[in-house]
């Protein structure tokens, strides 16, 4: 998931933050737009653990971000104090990527410790300053990550000792290296976190290594999570699901009464409505429009707890399709709960032994919400493909998903994002 953050040069001031030395005054610098993306980090058991917040720039009208602790510092500033920590949080840490510039600046200072996790660039020269600077971060609280580990490069080693958590890109590593390599940091009492893992063997052989946390999409991806089976396996989900769409009461009694342990699902889903939208009118919070829910919450990794991580993708990106489409059509109730249908289902895949292309074929969706899911077009998939490129914070899509939708201004998308991620997190939170 990511935010996209709207800067103007009259609002760049940022305290204890030395800003360029060029002669052109700040005032006269064209506007810039930044992003923030979330990236969702598990643990032993694939519970929620954190969130990775990863900046980035985008180039709009043709700007670019030429000094890194000024753009950097900008965004924490106006995404932390002004947009709200906690909302894009919930109850979860947050890691956030910083060069040797911004950890040396007293910016990471307005930042909460007890929710924020300071993850230090591979890139950055190990100096003695630098680790005086993260020694005393620590005494204020903090917690500290590297970030991208590679292997056991002896430079690193003063590093390694003073942080408290080492992230391992088991991409780039060789199997006989990444033993090696885990063994040596497991030795220097560092925690370990697994990052750009896409598999679930990757993850099968981290958690025999040692490794407490993990960071990839690999959660969401077809045949990745290991379903709490229904005791009828994949068909009684597919049923499900075909039930609940068609919103026929009689069935979904029927299902109800046959796999008793809907029955929590339902109360709890009910009890995070009501927790997220107290205040809505009943038609719009009624039970049928929020049930294609339900399967993410009783389809999760064997041991994982309430919320699993493929259940706060799926509501985010519900919810997000949802608050677009009343942006572009205010006064369309019907295409608002159908960008809201379009979102949850784009993970369904996820759940099912089978292609989207065949689990949406034998759904009763309207044509603009197939149209979406399976190809991107019309209205609907252009909203799609703006929250997916927003997950990714793949600039070159984003760009490309944002000109699909004139409508949608820079500062609007931002702050539908996090009322989507606000919303999200009550979701998860009242389970």
């Amino acid at each position: 998931m990511t935010l996209l953050v709207t800067t103007f040069p009259d609002c760049m001031s940022v305290p204890g933050v030395q800003t360029r030395s060029d002669t052109q005054p700040l005032r006269d610098a064209p506007a810039r737009e930044l992003f923030l993306g979330r990236q969702p980090i598990l643990d032993r058991k694939q519970n929620l653990a954190a969130f990775e917040l990863l900046f980035r720039a985008g180039h709009f009208n043709g700007a670019k971000i030429e000094d890194d602790l000024f753009a950097s510092a900008t965004v924490i500033n106006h995404a932390f104090t002004e947009l709200g920590l906690e909302q894009v949080l919930g109850k979860h840490q947050g890691f956030i990527n910083l060069s040797a510039s911004l950890l040396m600046s007293d910016v990471i200072e307005l930042l909460p410790p007890n929710k924020i996790v300071l993850e230090i660039l591979e890139t950055v020269k190990v100096t003695s300053a630098l680790i005086a600077r993260c020694r005393e971060l620590k005494a204020a609280g903090y917690t500290l990550a590297l970030d991208d580990f590679r292997g056991y490069e002896r430079e690193f080693t003063p590093l390694v000792q003073v942080v408290d958590i080492v992230k391992v890109d088991v991409q780039d590593l060789p199997a006989h290296q990444l033993e090696l390599t885990t063994h040596r940091l497991q030795q220097l009492g560092v925690r370990l976190l697994a990052e750009k893992v896409d598999s679930r063997s990757q993850v099968d052989r981290c958690l025999e290594l040692g490794y407490e946390l993990f960071q990839g999409y690999y959660f969401a991806k077809p045949s990745i999570i290991t379903a709490r089976r229904l005791s009828g396996s994949e068909s009684a989900l597919a049923r499900l699901l075909d039930v609940l769409l068609a919103e026929r009461s009689s069935d979904i009694d029927a299902v109800l009464s046959q796999y008793p342990q809907l029955e929590d699902a339902l109360l709890r889903l009910a009890r995070a409505i009501e927790t997220a939208e107290p205040f809505a009118a009943p038609a719009v919070r009624r039970p049928q429009r929020w049930l294609p829910l339900l399967i993410y919450m009783v389809s999760s990794a064997p041991e994982a707890e309430f919320p699993s991580p493929l259940l706060i993708l799926a509501a985010t990106r519900g919810k997000l399709m949802e608050l677009l489409a009343r942006a572009i059509r205010t006064e369309d109730r019907g295409f608002q709960e159908r960008a809201f249908l379009t979102g949850t289902l784009s993970l369904v895949n996820a759940l099912l032994p089978a292609r989207l292309t065949e689990i949406v074929s034998t759904l009763p969706v309207a044509d603009d919400v197939r149209s979406a899911l399976l190809t991107r077009q019309g209205e609907l998939g252009a909203l799609l493909a703006l929250v997916q490129a927003l997950e990714t914070a793949e600039l070159s899509a984003i760009e490309l998903a944002l000109s699909r939708v004139p409508a949608l201004d820079h500062s609007l998308v931002i702050n539908l994002q996090v009322e989507a991620m606000r919303w999200a997190n009550l979701i998860g939170e009242s389970g």
